[in-house]
């Protein structure tokens, strides 16, 4: 079996991230304020324009880079791979680095520096633009872990998703989209899915 995990919202916690640090941003520096805790990124949370989120990233990526992540993601992505299932890593990272000047490669190497301190296990990092259909399809992802939900509709009319459960996902219901709330959650429902397939 081949598991497909993303690393924004699902290994690190981004709508946190972008409600915290994006309220800092926007308030000390437009004449924006929280408006959508729910939004699906900071320039919907706070109704920012594209130039002022362009300006956000630019300064908090430094930040984002660092932040750490989310309770025993690691402990169960250990316990998925010494059961034989593969670890691929699908990641959007290094499609739009527009607004800073951080390059892909650079990206790249920061995305590996920061698996290996977080002691993330895996068998391969998948990257891609926009859209992660292909990439799964292509690599044979059995199941793919992700909370955009852009991906997770996108996803589940090929494959079953596991949607990390947040804020800005709540609307992602339906066939092939199973709903979780932990690491430990998601190591349940793989166990299930695993006995009942």
């Amino acid at each position: 079996m081949r598991i497909g995990v993303d690393i924004d919202g699902v290994l690190n916690d981004v709508g946190l991230f972008e409600l915290e640090y994006g309220s800092k941003f926007y308030i000390k520096n437009t004449d924006k304020h929280l408006i959508n805790p729910n939004g699906d990124g900071s320039y919907m949370i706070f109704n920012g324009t594209i130039e002022e989120d362009n300006k956000f990233w630019s300064r908090a990526i430094y930040q984002f880079i660092k932040y750490p992540a989310r309770n025993f993601a690691a402990e169960v992505l250990r316990i998925l791979k010494n059961k034989g299932i593969e670890i691929y890593i699908v990641t959007a990272r290094t499609s739009d680095l527009s607004y800073c000047d951080i390059t892909p490669i650079k990206m790249k190497k920061i995305v590996k520096r920061w698996l290996k301190k977080y002691h993330i296990t895996y068998d391969r990092i998948i990257w891609t633009g926009k859209e992660k259909v292909t990439a799964c399809l292509e690599n044979h992802i059995d199941i793919m872990i992700d909370d955009s939900p852009r991906h997770i509709i996108a996803l589940s009319k090929h494959i079953p998703v596991i949607c990390y459960d947040t804020k800005y996902n709540q609307m992602c219901n339906g066939d092939n989209i199973i709903r979780c709330f932990t690491w430990y959650d998601i190591l349940d429902k793989i166990y299930q899915y695993i006995k009942y397939s």
